[in-house]
Order: C-alpha cells, then sequence, then structure tokens
C-alpha cells in the first residue's frame, strides 16, 4: 500500500485525466478501500484541489478550480510544454512572451537533466517561426533568473555598429517588443537606467552578488527609451491628429507622442529600416510629415515614388 502522501500523489495524477473516475475504479488503482478513497478525496479538497462529485456512477473528477493547483506531468508532457514556451517566449503568441518566459523559468528549474537536454534538442532542429533577431534559449533564461534572483550581471554587449563592451548591471526586468526581447537594468558604470538587446548580450558567468532592487522608472519611459535608443535609425514626425488618438494606435513601448496643439503632435519611434520606419508610421493611419533627420524625409520621398509605380 502506498504511503499517504504517495497515495495522494498518485490520486492527484489519475485524477487530472479527462475522464470521470468511479470510486472503485481509483480504489483498485490505489490498491486501497473505497473509504480511503472518499478520506483521501477530502484530503484534496482541503488542499484547495476541486475534486467534485459525478452523480449515477458514484465517481469523482477535477474540475476548474478559482485558483489553478499543481500540475503533475509526466516526462513527455514536461517536455511538451517547455518547447511551447519556449516557442511563446520566441513571440510565437502576441503579448505572452514575458509571461512565458516566467513559466519558462520556474519549469527549467525542476526540469530533470535528462529532459532538459531532450528540450535543447528538439529547439535546435525546429524552424522558429519569429523573423526577429534569434535570441539563444539559454541566455534568455540565465537573464530571467537574474531578474528574477536579483543577481548583478556583468556581459559583453555588441552595439548596432559592432563596438564591444562589458557591462556591469543590476538587472530589472525582461521586455518584449517589436519582435525583440530587451533587458532593462541600472548600469552602474554609468548610474543609469538602460536598455539592451538581448540578441546583443552574453552573460558572464558566474553571476554577482544580490542587490536591493532600485525604484524603477515607469516601465513606459523603459519603452521609449527602447524605441529611441535600441534602434539603428531614430525619427520625429508631426502627425496631423490629436496626441490622445495617436497614442491610442501607438504602443508605449515602440515610441513617443508629444502633443502640439489640440491637432497636432510629435511622434518619436525608431527602427533598423528606414523604410520599415515610414511605412510603420504611415500604417498609423494619419497624415505625417517628417521633421528629423533630413535624410529621413528624402527617403520618404523616394519611397512614395516606389510605391507610386507599383
Amino acid at each position: 500500500m502506498l504511503e499517504t502522501s504517495a497515495r495522494l500523489l498518485k490520486l492527484l495524477s489519475l485524477l487530472q485525466a479527462p475522464r470521470d473516475w468511479s470510486g472503485a475504479g481509483l480504489a483498485r488503482e490505489l490498491g486501497v478501500g473505497v473509504r480511503t478513497v472518499r478520506r483521501d478525496v477530502d484530503k484534496l479538497r482541503n488542499l484547495g484541489y476541486p475534486v467534485e462529485a459525478v452523480a449515477g456512477v458514484a465517481g469523482y473528477r477535477l474540475g476548474a478550480g478559482a485558483a489553478l493547483p499543481p500540475l503533475l506531468l509526466d516526462d513527455e508532457e514536461a517536455v511538451a510544454v517547455a518547447i511551447g514556451l519556449r516557442a511563446s517566449a520566441a513571440g510565437g503568441v502576441a503579448g505572452l512572451e514575458e509571461s512565458s518566459v516566467r513559466a519558462l523559468a520556474k519549469l527549467e528549474q525542476v526540469l530533470p537533466s535528462r529532459l532538459r537536454h531532450r528540450v535543447r534538442l528538439l529547439q535546435s532542429v525546429a524552424v522558429p517561426a519569429t523573423q526577429g533577431a534569434a535570441v539563444d534559449p539559454d541566455v534568455l533564461l540565465a537573464v530571467a533568473a537574474v531578474c528574477r534572483d536579483h543577481q548583478r550581471l556583468r556581459f559583453d554587449y555588441r552595439s548596432h555598429d559592432g563596438t564591444a563592451s562589458v557591462r556591469t548591471t543590476e538587472p530589472h526586468r525582461l521586455i518584449h517588443t517589436g519582435r525583440r526581447w530587451y533587458l532593462v537594468a541600472w548600469d552602474l558604470d554609468r548610474q543609469d537606467w538602460r536598455t539592451y538587446r538581448l540578441d546583443r548580450i552574453t552573460p558572464r558567468i558566474p553571476t554577482g552578488p544580490r542587490f536591493t532592487p532600485r525604484e524603477v522608472p515607469d516601465l513606459a519611459a523603459s519603452g521609449a527609451g527602447i524605441a529611441s535608443g535600441a534602434y539603428r535609425y531614430q525619427g520625429v514626425f508631426r502627425m496631423s491628429a490629436p496626441a490622445q488618438e495617436v497614442a491610442d494606435r501607438l504602443a508605449s513601448s515602440t515610441g513617443t507622442v508629444e502633443p502640439v496643439d489640440e491637432t497636432t503632435c510629435l511622434v518619436s519611434t525608431g527602427s533598423n529600416s528606414l523604410d520599415e520606419l515610414l511605412l510603420y508610421v504611415a500604417l498609423l493611419g494619419f497624415d505625417f510629415e517628417v521633421v528629423s533627420p533630413p535624410e529621413l524625409a528624402g527617403h520618404a520621398r523616394q519611397l512614395a515614388a516606389r510605391l507610386g509605380g507599383c
């Protein structure tokens, strides 16, 4: 007969199967009597698991509760979940990237080494769906871990022009925007908040000592830093629309909006392609003119000529 704790885990695993169990069926699987099954079901309910009674078969099933209880995964299920989370973290599901990384960090922390190897093997032969710059999943998880544990992080960093440097930071959090991952961190050498593209980071191991988290700026301001500083090209545009209308269509992590008057505003944003930058602003759906830089205005005329000839 199984010990009580092990038996409860076995019972929970059985109830997580998408089926109804009779009391007698559970008793056979557990090697106990029906009365013991009833007592164990009551213990699970007291722990917060929503075990429902099934009329007609004198049985049980696990229902949906107000809070998500711990789930038991077999090896194949754990690998499948890890692969799915890695795909989601890479931008496979819009809006779920950051929560996917948090969940993946929790899962891989307890994943046996044999399963971790299988996950990496499957990931290495999978074709990524995202068109953004590729980020090594191990780097993503390592940076997520130091953000969670409040540990200093030193890393080699390569800027957009290829300049290499070593940064010492207090990492705060990861942000996913524009098909890219960014680290928001306090740069200890520069004594300021900075954003770093994750695909340009090579962490140095081991990580540094723990730190007390600083009061951080509004994450919208962090997003503004990404929009204005992380791209090869930056532009300022005068939009023929009220600031609020433009802000409703422009994600705070991709640009900033500054009112000029009741009918116009200035938008600052960036991109690694002049064509992409102009098309992004055009797709906001408002008339606009380029304020700066001057070469962007010339490129806008060339792009308009090309599109007009289509």
